[in-house]
């Protein structure tokens, strides 16, 4: 059956039972028997909300590398939308960030950060990245002794984020926590149909999120320095004469990079762990083969991304897979169903540490203008910790049940229970 006869006899509202399905504890711990379901229903799926569901690999990575026909939601395209979610404040806030942004906007902002994680810089964070690594996993150890079992998601995961974030920045260690409870917050606006309890949480955190890094570009600019936000401030204070308007967008800079590391990275590390669990042949020749260990890592990028779903817009009338789509109307890239689309990656439900192509066979960091700016900060992490966990516990293995935040768009771990032996 052609793609526009299979969509023409689609009902919209099983997608809403699907997506659901896909925020109930069973969706959660397995979500990709569900995100087959809705793949196998066609390229181009129609949702209810007035949007589309893109499910295919060669469709996303289109629209992720083609900003031309498939805008950010940027400040303009949400005063023509300022409706529901998309006119809540924490929403529009995003609109702002850099994934928000349209060119020229965004090549002004984005050739204002420069490239943060070149291989120098990266080199110069390995050391202390690796150093928090193993103190993390001497209280993940002594805990463990201690009680029988530890939970991973919590004493690793998120610290060790939060921690390679907050020295690469300077934010003092004593505000990790209201930073990392922020941004788990703000990350609701992000959700693929949030609830309006969601959307409340997620503006209370933008507010915060606000409050917090203003003042702490506020300290910066009173008291300049050799370290990455000056840096940003000096930069901004050439290209905008108005020094309270270079703030701001240094504001959103920080604002951006953190909360999108924290909401990923943490996620990342977790599945490493989990994801091993759940295929001992894997974990077995990875013990034997620790050399391997980035290919690790991309497999599980691919296997199980932190992010589920992008959203992008229409830029012009336009027929996809012919379905028609209008200016303005929504699309979602279903970034997990895309990594296990068959026609890209064969046995694509079957993890491999050893497949072929590694980075190529996934979109797990997106692509084109708005490719993940941290994916070489987010890899350096992942290869470090799961490089060090296959050394200091060959027996480590999940305890019970992972829980998970009932989301849909970005994945989150609220559990990951581990022992040993």
């Amino acid at each position: 059956m052609a793609h526009s006869e299979r969509n023409a006899v689609i009902n919209p509202r099983s997608v809403v039972s699907l997506i659901s399905r896909l925020r109930n504890a069973r969706g959660q711990a397995d979500p990709y028997p569900i995100i087959k379901e809705i793949r196998e229903m066609g390229e181009v799926v129609p949702a209810p909300w007035g949007a589309q569901l893109f499910t295919s690999y060669e469709l996303c990575d289109k629209v992720l590398r083609d900003h031309k026909s498939w805008r950010a939601l940027d400040d303009q395209w949400r005063t023509r939308r300022a409706d529901g979610r998309w006119g809540a404040p924490s929403a529009t806030e995003l609109s702002t960030v850099l994934q928000g942004l349209n060119p020229p906007e965004h090549t002004r902002a984005r050739r204002s950060v420069g490239n943060i994680f070149d291989r120098r810089t990266l080199e110069k964070l390995r050391t202390p990245i690796a150093a928090t690594v193993e103190e993390l996993l001497d209280n993940l150890e002594e805990r463990i002794r201690e009680e029988g079992e530890a939970d991973f998601s919590v004493l690793v995961s998120e610290e060790l984020t939060i921690a390679a974030m907050g020295h690469w920045l300077g934010i003092p260690r004593a505000d990790y926590a209201l930073v990392r409870s922020l941004s788990h917050a703000h990350i609701y606006a992000q959700e693929l149909l949030p609830t309006p309890s969601q959307l409340a949480t997620a503006n209370v955190g933008m507010l915060g999120m606000r409050e917090y890094f203003t003042n702490l570009v506020k300290e910066r600019r009173e008291n300049p320095g050799d370290d990455v936000i000056s840096g940003w401030i000096r930069t901004w204070d050439e290209l905008e004469p108005d020094r309270e308007s270079a703030d701001h967008h240094v504001y959103l800079l920080v604002m951006f990079i953190v909360g999108a590391a924290l909401e990923t990275t943490s996620t990342l590390l977790s599945n490493l762990v989990w994801t091993l669990d759940q295929h001992p042949d894997q974990r077995a020749w990875l013990l034997e083969n620790p050399h391997e260990v980035p290919r690790a890592v991309e497999e599980v990028l691919r296997f199980d991304p932190p992010v589920h779903v992008t959203t992008r817009a229409a830029a012009r009338d336009t027929v996809v897979a012919g379905v028609p789509i209008a200016r303005d109307e929504i699309v979602h890239t279903l970034i997990a169903s895309a990594n296990r689309d068959p026609d890209r990656n064969t046995d694509p439900d079957t993890f491999d540490i050893r497949r072929e192509g590694g980075h190529l066979s996934h979109l797990a960091f997106g692509g084109g203008i708005h490719y993940c700016i941290g994916a070489g900060m987010a890899r350096m992490e992942a290869q470090l910790l799961l490089s060090a966990v296959i050394r200091r516990f060959p027996t480590l293995r999940v305890s019970a049940q992972p829980q998970w935040e009932p989301r849909v768009a970005f994945r989150h771990y609220t559990a990951l229970p581990v022992t040993t032996g």
